[in-house]
């Protein structure tokens, strides 16, 4: 097996039942350390089946999977499972039990002495941005998106180089969706866990992965590569009808508006005259521009808020409705254009500093490259 490979499934089976159909059917990837891996497919195509077989929740019906270059069937069960992550959609918290106390439950069953347990807890409230004041609380007194987090503390509580994640998002609405799904893409760049992620939403699919694998009934593979590639090139048809329209929009998910070249945009500095500002309008085509003062984005102003005054401060520069940074994706820029009475997309580092803009125009020739 190649150093690189984690978690390596061959020809793996798994039917319930003597006259039952398979519910995965000789299935074989590789997935590399390191890498988060999405499982995606139709209901009924062996997604969680799959992941419990990996820490012996199921039972493969034949094939061989290996953890870490060891066949998890000589392993004990109970220290398999110990040893890798397990996240699902309901958490699974214990009601009876604090947050600190569901933390902490692997490490007590490990034996770790009572400051160790403190110490690990107190980094992983630190890490999911949990307030200290929720560790004593109970999971009945925490919103979905606090308990959600609470279960992926709990999961990397040992540290283990595996994490399973069963639609751990699922439960709670799209906003608070997003911010874990952005909370934990972070915590993973810092961690580079090996994660193998199921989910039955392909834009959930294409923003968490390294690589996808596309599932049809029976735990068939039909595809399995980068979000990119699935969206440029789907393997099939099957494929091609799962990852559904707006296949060109998707793609932008993919992209982030450091990856693209920037316009330097309309701009003129606080306190110059009108005059500048006109002028840098006039550059560019536009009837608005951005206003920094010592590089940091204070606002816009548009030609006719000029008339009359002294310099360009003297315009009362109105905020953005919504700017975007280096970090931020195309699709989020597009978002940011449509909303925008400037219709562009301002980009700014940390800070507020003023970097440029992005038109429709840019981000139109990414959709159709």
């Amino acid at each position: 097996m190649s150093d690189g490979v984690m978690i390596s499934l061959r020809n793996v089976s798994k039917s319930f039942g003597a006259s039952a159909a398979p519910a995965v059917q000789d299935l074989s990837i590789d997935i590399r350390r390191g890498e988060t891996v999405v499982l995606v497919g139709p209901s009924g195509c062996g997604k969680t089946t799959t992941m419990k077989m990996i820490n012996r929740l199921v039972d493969p019906t034949s094939g061989a999977i290996t953890v870490d270059g060891t066949d998890v069937m000589q392993q004990d069960p109970v220290e398999l499972r110990r040893g890798i992550g397990y996240v699902i959609q309901s958490i699974g918290l214990m009601p009876h039990r604090t947050v600190a106390e569901n933390v902490a439950t692997v490490p007590q069953l490990l034996g770790w002495d009572d400051n160790k347990r403190r110490d690990r807890v107190r980094e992983l409230a630190e890490m999911f941005e949990l307030d200290e004041g929720l560790l004593e609380r109970y999971p009945s007194e925490l919103s979905g998106g606090q308990r959600q987090r609470v279960g992926v503390a709990r999961a990397l509580a040992v540290d283990p180089p595996i994490m399973l994640m069963d639609e751990p998002f699922g439960a709670v609405d799209p906003i608070v969706r997003e911010r874990l799904q952005d909370q934990f893409l972070e915590v993973q760049r810092r961690l580079r866990k090996t994660i193998v992620f199921v989910t039955h939403d392909i834009d959930e699919a294409i923003k968490m992965a390294d690589r996808i694998a596309i599932l049809n009934r029976g735990g068939v593979l039909e595809q399995f590569a980068a979000p990119a590639e699935i969206l440029t090139a789907p393997a099939n048809r099957f494929v091609d009808q799962f990852v559904g329209g707006e296949r060109g929009l998707k793609r932008l998910a993919l992209i982030k508006v450091s990856d693209v070249a920037i316009e330097e945009g309309p701009v003129a500095d606080a306190d110059a005259l009108p005059q500048e500002a006109l002028r840098a309008m006039e550059k560019f085509d536009y009837d608005w521009c951005s206003v920094v003062e010592d590089g940091d984005l204070l606002g816009w102003v548009d030609a006719d808020s000029l008339h009359g005054c002294r310099v360009v401060r003297d315009a009362g520069p109105r905020p953005f409705s919504a700017y975007v940074t280096y970090d931020s994706t195309l699709r989020q820029a597009l978002d940011s254009i449509v909303t925008s009475r400037t219709q562009v997309a301002v980009v700014a580092t940390e800070g507020q500093r003023y970097a440029g803009i992005l038109s429709l125009e840019r981000i139109s020739r990414e959709i159709t490259s």
